[in-house]
């Protein structure tokens, strides 16, 4: 019970802290949602998910949406009865009241957050060497000292690059569909293509790809993170990450479809820079476009992951699940510094140790995880009815979750044996 009064009060146990301003609207927060989830998806790992399902991908992609759709209904309902940031570690010790649960839980969003950014990284890569050639080390390594920095200058200036470069994001999306659009002028005859028969193989990689496809859709559950930097969080956290997820969803299928459709599935699955291959078989000059656009979007999908993470781990050390010394907010920027320099550094140290794949692997395992336990803790709250929120939704949405998570775990393992 102290866990939880502790969550519900982060002032409690850590006097005369300062404490994060609250600055966030529903567009800034959709926005930062947006940029994480769109960013570190569709302009990174496009081209593996290909490798993987081939001419289904666009399947993979609606599957992957449709097992995060459910959890991201949990945290929806979620987030509204406990706005408060280390938002997963603060539902599992509420559900559950164990102090090494909720610990394990909180530190392993940490660990989703750092291999994402990692990933990240090296999808920055492989788009700036259409323009220049640097030493792998030395771009990764740039970019993230830079983005820590911004991270720390303040929530506000972070959540304003984040939306104008989601903007972009968005924009260099709706571009590649124009520029392709005249790939779809073949979709009646290559249908059967792109519908899978009932051969078990062909089901094999859709699952695969609809694996990595999955890793696409991580950043929604980011939002809860800043929940304290909100401004009326129990009415727009469920709002803003509905609409994230439903907004992700249709830019990836079409996005997909044309891409398939345009570049054979080989190619495509080879490129470090999939979006400007897709671009370059109907104009060369636009491919340098979507370049430009698609290192703004790898960009803002990390500055997201350090801010989830140095606010999951100020959460934690509020609650005594991390050391204090990460609860320190800077009296200037308002901002947990400690929490954010350990979080850029641990985020380094990964990118120059661990491949683009592997990364996105961990990074998916590790979510599904979370989800399983995010679901069995919002349907162990909504038997008891604490605490009430604004938003509230069926049980058998948790249990759903719960059973495809635990399923896509399951087949993913099958996989690797």
């Amino acid at each position: 019970m102290v866990a939880v009064l502790a969550a519900c009060h982060p002032d409690i146990g850590v006097s005369s802290q300062t404490h994060l301003k609250r600055s966030l609207s529903l567009p800034l927060l959709t926005f930062y949602g947006l940029g994480s989830i769109i960013g570190a998806g569709i302009y990174v790992l496009i081209g593996e998910v290909v490798g993987k399902a081939g001419m289904h991908a666009p399947l993979a992609f609606l599957l992957a949406a449709v097992i995060a759709g459910f959890t991201a209904f949990s945290y929806a309902e979620l987030a509204s009865r406990l706005p408060f940031s280390a938002g997963e570690a603060l539902y599992v010790d509420t559900a559950f009241q164990r102090r090494w649960l909720s610990a394990a839980t909180g530190w392993t969003v940490v660990g989703i957050g750092l291999v994402s950014s990692a990933t990240i990284a090296h999808g920055f890569v492989g788009y700036l060497r259409v323009f220049v050639t640097l030493p792998d080390w030395l771009a990764s390594g740039a970019l993230i000292l830079v983005l820590g920095s911004i991270a720390i200058w303040g929530i506000t200036q972070s959540a304003w690059l984040a939306l104008v470069t989601t903007l972009l994001e968005i924009g260099g999306l709706l571009f590649v569909l124009a520029v392709s659009s005249g790939s779809l002028g073949t979709l009646p005859q290559r249908l059967p293509e792109l519908l899978p028969s009932l051969d078990g193989q062909h089901w094999v990689g859709i699952f695969l790809g609809a694996f990595l496809a999955f890793y696409a859709y991580i950043g929604f559950e980011d939002m809860v993170n800043v929940a304290e930097e909100v401004k009326d969080a129990p009415r727009m956290l469920p709002q803003a990450i509905l609409i994230a997820l439903v907004a992700s969803t249709l830019l990836y299928v079409s996005v997909s479809l044309v891409a398939v459709l345009s570049v054979p599935a080989e190619e495509l699955a080879a490129s470090s820079a999939p979006l400007t291959t897709v671009l370059a078989t109907h104009d060369p000059q636009a491919s340098r476009h979507i370049g430009l656009i698609s290192m703004l979007a790898v960009i803002n999908g990390a500055l997201v992951q350090i801010i989830m993470v140095s606010r999951v781990l100020y959460g934690m050390a509020n609650k005594g699940l991390a050391p204090r010394w990460l609860a320190a907010v800077h009296p200037r920027t308002r901002t947990p510094l400690k929490a954010t320099l350990l979080a850029t550094g641990a985020i380094m140290a990964l990118t120059l140790w661990l491949p683009l794949v592997t990364l996105a692997q961990i990074t998916s395992l590790l979510t599904l995880l979370i989800f399983t336990a995010i679901n069995l803790a919002l349907i162990r709250i909504k038997r008891r009815n604490q605490p009430v929120g604004r938003v509230s939704y069926p049980l058998w949405v948790p249990i759903a979750g719960t059973l495809l998570s635990l399923i896509f775990i399951a087949l993913q393992a099958l996989s690797l044996t």
